[in-house]
């Protein structure tokens, strides 16, 4: 199977119309504006990625974070974060306040009652599960589904004229408006052609704008004239793109596993294949079987919010000695 890391690319400064909104890159990431100003060389050691995983995979993650960081262990200084769908929103919280008082906002928050029988939210989850798995399993390989993806997005909402909120309501989330200094990727998939995009301080696109069309995993979410989907429909991880750093760490709500045909290359097993073949050294958090019931269907339940923070919470007070010396 050929594991190369098939191509990504980068959002360009003022997202104009669509043929300008993006342009090749190689697979690893690259300045999307040519800067002649210096710049601080790289230091790549440590790459923290954040996966996918819902609104209940988000909780996991900061309870993840919190957990290490309540025990000694600050994963968040990281050289490098990666962030996917759901990741993209921890990576951007993460890196603008710390990770206990995400986690008391979460385990402290107000939630909303359920107003009809239990498993009521799963419905548009399923729905949205089933209308993706007709076009994965009619697509004939990774470009294919991305771009019909795409489409099918586009038919949504052919003028985007919902974005505006969507933006509203991620930006409500972040605690900072601005992209911070560490280096933070963010992923998507443009929805007119397919191609993976990736999203820096140097896109010349707002932290909140690269954010919300990580996570648009239902309609195309506009930035100027461009359109995006959510960065899961890539990979759920995207840890491949933490390549060249010493030392990575892997945090996946949905425990690696992928919806796409093995033969893809998509799954998170095959990433880390990758990048310990080009030297770095890689450790893997999942949910405990315990908590899993927390994520796939149940995944935007508000509800489950806070199980799902203690959940990660436990995981990470329990797994920072063993990881302390991995990041050290």
């Amino acid at each position: 199977m050929d594991t190369t890391p098939s191509s990504v690319r980068a959002a360009t400064s003022a997202v104009g119309p669509a043929t300008s909104a993006v342009r090749p890159a190689p697979s690893s990431v690259r300045s999307a504006t040519p800067d002649a100003s210096p710049r601080p060389p790289l230091t790549p050691e440590r790459a923290l990625v954040l996966g996918g995983g819902g609104s209940t995979g988000n909780a996991w993650l900061i309870g993840v974070v919190a957990g290490l960081y309540e025990a000694g262990l600050d994963v968040t200084q990281a050289d490098l974060l990666v962030g996917t769908s759901a990741g993209a929103t921890a990576a951007a919280q993460l890196t603008a306040a710390d990770p206990p008082a995400l986690f008391a906002q979460i385990v402290d928050a107000q939630v909303p009652q359920r107003s009809g029988a239990a498993g009521a939210a799963r419905g548009p989850v399923v729905d949205h599960l089933a209308r993706t798995r007709e076009i994965i399993d009619a697509s004939s390989d990774a470009a294919d589904m991305r771009r019909r993806l795409g489409a099918a997005a586009l038919d949504l909402e052919p003028d985007g004229s919902r974005s505006a909120r969507w933006r509203a309501i991620v930006a409500a989330r972040l605690p900072r408006q601005e992209w911070p200094a560490r280096r933070v990727i963010l992923t998507a998939v443009d929805a007119v052609t397919g191609a993976p995009v990736v999203f820096d301080a140097t896109s010349g696109v707002d932290l909140a704008d690269a954010v919300a069309a990580s996570c648009s995993s239902g309609a195309a979410y506009r930035i100027g004239d461009g359109r995006f989907i959510d960065g899961g429909y890539r990979r759920n991880e995207n840890a491949d793109l933490a390549a060249g750093h010493a030392r990575v760490l892997v945090l996946s709500p949905f425990g690696g596993r992928s919806r796409h045909p093995s033969a893809w290359g998509s799954d998170l097993a095959t990433q880390v294949e990758e990048l310990r073949a080009q030297g770095s050294t890689v450790e893997t958090l999942f949910p405990g079987a315990a908590a899993e019931h927390l994520f796939g269907v149940d995944a935007m339940d508000p509800t489950l919010r806070t199980p799902a923070a203690l959940a990660g919470y436990e995981q990470g007070l329990a797994r920072a000695g063993a990881l302390a010396g991995f990041w050290a």
